[in-house]
């Protein structure tokens, strides 16, 4: 079993509750896994340029000028629900 099978899951709903407004914590998720950002100077108030926390960046993260390995620097919090 890897690490990441003992995490916590977390569904769409709970995810979006993380986006530094309604709940203190700072969250996004890519590729079901759910990243803690809050530390972050660029995700100041649950916002990173035109990107809000509390979603799924999958699909958002072509359109960056970064790579997803920009990821390895958060901590794993969560995985999240299909």
């Amino acid at each position: 079993m890897s690490t990441h099978e003992t995490l916590p899951t977390y569904t769409r709903a709970q995810l979006a509750l993380r986006n530094g407004q309604d709940k203190p914590q700072v969250w996004v998720a890519y590729k079901g896994l759910i990243y803690d950002v809050g530390r972050s100077r660029l995700w100041r108030d649950g916002k990173h340029y035109e990107h809000w926390a509390g979603q799924d960046l999958t699909d958002e993260l072509k359109d960056a000028p970064h790579t997803d390995s920009v990821f390895e620097k958060f901590t794993v919090t969560g995985r999240l629900l299909p």
